[in-house]
């Protein structure tokens, strides 16, 4: 069963102010970087001085033994986000190639890790997440892949108790997924790890117009024989996220209509990729 309320962490993220977070993940960040580091964190942002450090924040928080770096891709913003980034001591590089594929791609050619971890810059993560992720790369050779679950940060048109209704409901349409169709559909850029050198040989985040770069990359993946999918169900893998998205695609009813016709007479799994 999903929360009904937001967690403590997530509501003290948003209650700091800005140069708090700052100084804070600049902190948590010297930490969290062992020397070499063996995962990277890679984070996409456009135009995201608004919540850029909540993720930063949040991931430089975790509690791992593993020597973590964080990669902000910034793609070509005009806003602050470059120089909010950077303050923190983060890795921050510019592509000005719009477009998440080539952020993605800018980070993951830039990443030093062995595990490169997809993170959102408008998301915030708990302090367990990056064992959660990695874990079952580490123990097991046949997980190509391995991916958790969102929920949603609820904004000024939607309570977060129709959140915890409606993200319950979706979880049964990722159950149908997971268990009788394509999973690859449950598979989303804000929570999804792999190993560096299997996603190179699957020509990275390369995938067909009118796919998403995510799950088709879980595909590419699996079909080419290195492992499965592992989804990671636990609490201390979920992601908080902006609502923003799905309020852009017409609401929460909207986003709940479209996963159960998905679900019902069928889509095409890599095409249906907005958080929702």
């Amino acid at each position: 069963m999903r929360p009904a309320s937001l967690p403590t962490y997530v509501a003290r993220i948003l209650q700091y102010t800005n140069a708090e977070k700052s100084t804070l993940a600049t902190a948590a960040y010297r930490s969290l970087l062992k020397g070499k580091p063996l995962v990277s964190v890679v984070i996409p942002a456009y135009n995201e001085e608004l919540n850029v450090l909540n993720s930063i924040l949040s991931i430089s928080q975790n509690i791992t033994d593993y020597s973590v770096e964080i990669i902000v891709v910034n793609n070509n913003s005009t806003d602050s986000t470059q120089q909010v980034a950077s303050a923190t001591g983060v890795t921050c590089i510019l592509e000005t190639k719009k477009g998440v594929t080539n952020a993605r791609t800018t980070g993951l050619m830039a990443a030093q890790g062995k595990y490169i971890i997809n993170a959102d810059a408008d998301s915030i993560y708990p302090v367990g997440w990056i064992n959660e992720m990695i874990t079952p790369l580490e123990n097991d050779s046949n997980v190509a892949l391995s991916y958790s679950r969102f929920a949603f940060i609820p904004g000024e048109s939607t309570s977060r108790f129709s959140f915890f209704l409606y993200e319950n409901m979706a979880d049964c349409m990722r159950f149908v997924h997971r268990n009788f169709k394509e999973e690859a559909v449950n598979v989303y850029g804000c929570s999804s790890a792999f190993k560096k050198e299997q996603c190179l040989q699957v020509d990275a985040y390369d995938h067909p117009p009118g796919t998403g770069e995510d799950g088709w990359l879980a595909l590419k993946l699996r079909n080419k024989g290195f492992g499965k999918l592992h989804y990671v169900p636990t609490m201390k893998a979920l992601v908080w996220t902006v609502d923003r998205h799905i309020q852009e695609d017409g609401g929460l009813w909207k986003a709940l209509f479209m996963r159960v016709k998905g679900a019902i007479f069928g889509h095409d799994p890599e095409k249906y990729h907005v958080k929702g």
